[in-house]
């Protein structure tokens, strides 16, 4: 099982990326639990997070995000990625990012 956190500017945004990469990974067969977050809210949900991925609009505040996970692996989801709600993709790549 793979807990993925995605952020986001109020968690809002991302609700459609979080829908479309659970179907994404049910049918990869990959066992996830996906949920979105405000950047405000990254401190207080660290501890379940294995990964977490930032979208465009919040990508300024990496380090910040980075200090209040420490251990976690934080990426930034790419803009077309997140444009076109390409959960297949940014699955991939927080599977790739928790292997590392």
């Amino acid at each position: 099982m793979i807990n993925i956190m995605l952020c986001c500017a109020s968690g809002m945004s991302t609700s459609l990326l979080v829908e479309k990469m659970k179907k994404a990974a049910a049918e990869e067969g990959v066992e996830v639990n996906i949920w979105a977050v405000g950047a405000n809210e990254v401190k207080a949900n660290a501890t379940k997070a294995d990964i977490i991925l930032l979208g465009p609009q919040v990508r300024y505040a990496q380090k910040k995000i980075e200090s209040e996970a420490p251990g976690v692996p934080v990426g930034n989801i790419g803009m077309r990625e997140y444009g076109m709600m390409n959960g297949k993709a940014v699955l991939a790549q927080a599977i790739e990012l928790c292997k590392k």
